[in-house]
């Protein structure tokens, strides 16, 4: 556990620790987000890959009983194609990550959520029956993202959330989705060398925050509006947009 002390000061734990905790409360609630929270703060203290690597493997683990329950609900006729494609294009995003310039991907993120935010807040419904090739494109452009950030959310929320279903099912085909594609993103990591030293010294600190978070955020869920989710799911594609700008490093620094 002193490892940890040597790579962080304390006072910048405590402060991703409540950051943590915050992403983690969202994440249980509404089923995606922690990724919006945790990771433009954690990127202007840390590099990007290990920040990326430390949520990936806590919110692959941390969130599985979210999962079991999740798996009666969703639609897996459109989860299944999301995920596959999700799987085969986070392997472009990790490419990215570790290759390409970091101002450039973060701009690029910045105008892909902007845009699916504003097509959602338009009023624009995805009315017909989600198909597979559809599906597929959408997961795609999500595994790319979350390759590249782990702020992966805002093109399967936007279509998801764009079919108005209701908050469940929308949670639960989000839950899963993440779920599964993560195994995708696991394996471009290791093959990337992501998982390093500092990774799992900042699990000691992440794990027990992050299960904690996630456990009062679910059961605050059961009682929710269900009003209150689509609000909040329109909320963290904004905040998911403002945080990968560029332009604001200045006040997580």
């Amino acid at each position: 556990m002193a490892d940890i002390f040597n790579s962080f000061p304390p006072g910048l734990l405590v402060f991703l620790a409540a950051v943590l905790f915050v992403a983690g409360c969202v994440r249980g609630f509404a089923g995606f987000g922690a990724g919006m929270i945790f990771m433009p703060v954690a990127t202007s203290v840390m590099l990007p890959s290990t920040a990326a690597a430390t949520f990936l493997f806590i919110d692959g683990i941390v969130a599985l009983p979210l999962v079991v329950r999740a798996l009666r609900l969703c639609n897996w006729a459109t989860v299944l194609p999301a995920v596959v494609g999700a799987v085969i294009f986070v392997h472009v995003g990790a490419w990215l990550l570790a290759n390409a310039d970091v101002l450039v991907l973060r701009w690029t993120i910045f105008a892909i959520v902007t845009g699916l935010l504003l097509l959602l807040v338009s009023g624009w419904r995805y009315e017909r029956k989600p198909s597979r090739p559809v599906s597929f494109g959408v997961g795609a452009v999500a595994g790319v993202l979350g390759g590249i950030s782990q702020v992966s959310g805002p093109p399967v929320v936007a279509f998801w959330l764009s079919s108005a279903r209701e908050p469940a099912i929308v949670r639960a085909n989000l839950i899963v989705f993440f779920a599964l594609a993560s195994i995708g993103t696991f394996i471009a990591y290791i093959l990337n060398g992501f998982f390093t030293l500092e990774v799992f010294q900042l699990l000691t600190m992440a794990i027990p925050v992050y299960a904690l978070a996630i456990y009062l955020g679910s059961n605050g869920f059961k009682r929710a509006d269900p009003a209150l989710y689509r609000k909040l799911a329109y909320g963290l594609i904004a905040l998911a947009a403002l945080s990968s700008m560029p332009l604001l490093d200045p006040l997580f620094r």
